[in-house]
């Protein structure tokens, strides 16, 4: 029987092989766990297929294993609250904790009917009951987020953990996102605490953890090995394509990269080109044609000033496109890419 290749394609499925962000993670973990906590809310962004959702889903899984902990993962899509509320109380022991503080949720559709209490009408005054609950049995929460954009729904879901916040309740919030969509629910003048919330942003994984990974797994030798992470640049969703088509096309190393380019334009690739705009999407056509990446050959190409270049150099920058570590110079930061701009710059 064929050995199952321990590579996915599956975006936000937590692979066989992971490169773990080690020392990240443990920020957030470290943080939460604190006595007392040092913060109670994380945001994580970076590119699509930088690895947002296994990030979360591995925090969420460690903290969800320590005593006292609840953790769990609500639909950005829905009405949060009442998801929330829902969630907690169909577990067995939190429904009878509840039963027991004579917290009646009977109006909500889900719940024991507390005869000796009245239903309460109003969600977020639930919520704030069962909290205040766990908090007298030594318990805490964590709210995880995946994808969050700037809807009704979570705005009111943001609003309302503020309160529970400031109420000193034992709930955390992590979320992940795409930097606009995070920058934009920032951007809501009642939810100023998103502001002070502490950032982690997804780069590249480490090329010779990568390497390392490649010749263990696939079996290539050491210059192999290194030749194919280098390829990836670091990023995460290119790290599974080339491995899984490398694993696949053990016997063709061309075949292998070509499969794993056709896939990344198509499952990646095009979704990012959609979302920029078309000044965005100008200037990386300039940075994809200049080889050096110096900004000045850039510019001139272009024909812009330094102020008129740099907004768009930021924003690339921040969407995880670029890189301006280096003075004076800009790289893309996406295996390939460069060359899916100049094939798709004319098609608009």
């Amino acid at each position: 029987m064929k050995q199952q290749n321990p590579y996915t394609l599956t975006f936000g499925k937590e692979p066989t092989q992971l490169i773990a962000r080690a020392a990240q993670s443990q920020q957030v973990i470290d943080a939460f766990l604190g006595e007392p906590s040092a913060q109670q809310v994380y945001m994580v962004t970076g590119i699509r297929g930088s690895g947002k959702t296994v990030f979360m889903t591995e925090i969420a899984r460690k903290i969800a294993s320590q005593k006292d902990w609840i953790s769990v993962e609500l639909n950005p899509e829905r009405d949060l609250l009442t998801s929330l509320a829902a969630k907690l109380s169909s577990e067995n022991e939190l429904a009878r904790l509840f039963q027991s503080a004579e917290i009646n949720l009977s109006f909500f559709g889900f719940g024991l009917d507390v005869k000796s209490a009245a239903p309460i009408t109003e969600i977020e005054t639930a919520l704030q009951k069962m909290l205040l609950s766990l908090k007298k049995k030594g318990k805490r929460l964590l709210i995880s987020v995946d994808e969050v954009t700037n809807t009704p729904q979570m705005r009111a879901f943001a609003a309302a953990f503020q309160i529970f916040l400031r109420q000193d309740l034992p709930v955390y919030l992590l979320m992940t996102g795409l930097y606009e969509n995070v920058s934009a629910l920032q951007d809501e003048k009642s939810l100023t605490f998103l502001y002070r919330a502490p950032k982690i942003h997804l780069g590249p994984l480490n090329i010779g953890t990568i390497a390392e990974d490649y010749r263990s797994v696939l079996g290539l030798g050491e210059q192999e090995g290194l030749a194919l992470a280098k390829l990836t640049k670091g990023y995460s969703f290119a790290f599974q394509v080339l491995g899984y088509f490398a694993w696949e096309n053990a016997d063709d190393p061309r075949a292998a990269r070509q499969l794993a380019r056709q896939y990344l334009d198509e499952y990646a690739y095009d979704k990012v080109w959609s979302e920029l705009s078309r000044k965005d999407r100008e200037v990386l056509c300039g940075i994809a044609q200049v080889k050096s990446g110096r900004i000045g050959d850039i510019r001139e190409l272009l024909g812009l000033s330094t102020n008129e270049f740099n907004p768009y150099r930021q924003r690339l920058i921040r969407k995880g496109i670029i890189s301006g570590e280096e003075r004076g110079y800009v790289r893309v930061l996406l295996p390939f890419f460069d060359q899916y701009v100049l094939a798709h710059y004319d098609l608009g």
